[in-house]
């Protein structure tokens, strides 16, 4: 038989008689409703003394990932992801050899209008 431990079974030692108002569960809270773009809504609970400014408009919906926001009529947009873009359309996008020219010589006079101030110095 196994003795020395006076802790009882399932307790944690040293917690002492703390009960669950001391640790903070029954604090004060508001609880502040968000919805998003498919209607689902989501409860968020917000301590009663924190201000309202600091409450935020918009949260990410846990359940789809899109935003939600505190208007039930009004909910965030769902974000417009842009189209998948072949390489291409990236070619074609590119600029020409004179706009590329244009672009690295005022990159250089930049570069060497800062070098003449930096040994002046």
């Amino acid at each position: 038989m196994a003795s020395g431990n006076s802790a009882i079974r399932g307790s944690r030692v040293g917690s002492g008689p703390m009960g669950e108002q001391d640790r903070g569960f029954h604090a004060d809270r508001v609880a502040v409703s968000y919805w998003d773009a498919q209607g689902n809504e989501t409860v968020r609970y917000f301590a009663a003394n924190l201000p309202e400014e600091e409450i935020p408009d918009v949260i990410d919906s846990p359940s789809t990932g899109l935003p939600a926001g505190r208007d039930k009529d009004n909910p965030p947009a769902v974000a417009k992801l842009e189209p998948y873009k072949t390489h291409l359309a990236y070619v074609k996008e590119r600029r020409t050899e004179e706009e590329a020219a244009a672009l690295l010589e005022e990159a250089l006079q930049q570069l060497r209008a800062r070098r003449g101030t930096a040994q002046k110095d």
